[in-house]
């Protein structure tokens, strides 16, 4: 494979896990859909992290971001214990 063909692969997979922390975090449905709004939220965002409370709004991002992982890992970790076992 090219090295482009790599890159691009690469590219395409980074904007597909992007996109799917966008619906993991529930804000596809909680817009409807609504790209506009969505992308107006990214751009406040972006503002945020240009502006002097960048520091607080990373350190409370990144708090809630390790929380919400943690969670995630737990809950499925939680399930594969729970399922069913022979008794012999």
């Amino acid at each position: 494979m090219r090295s482009w063909q790599v890159e691009r692969r690469n590219r395409t997979r980074h904007l597909i896990e992007l996109g799917g922390l966008v619906v993991k975090a529930g804000v596809v449905d909680l817009t409807g859909d609504d790209r506009t709004m969505m992308y107006g939220a990214m751009i406040w965002i972006a503002e945020k992290l240009k502006s002097e409370g960048r520091e607080h709004a990373r350190d409370v991002w990144t708090k809630l971001g390790q929380i919400a992982f943690e969670a995630d890992r737990t809950r499925k970790i939680g399930n594969t214990a729970q399922a069913p076992q022979d008794q012999a």
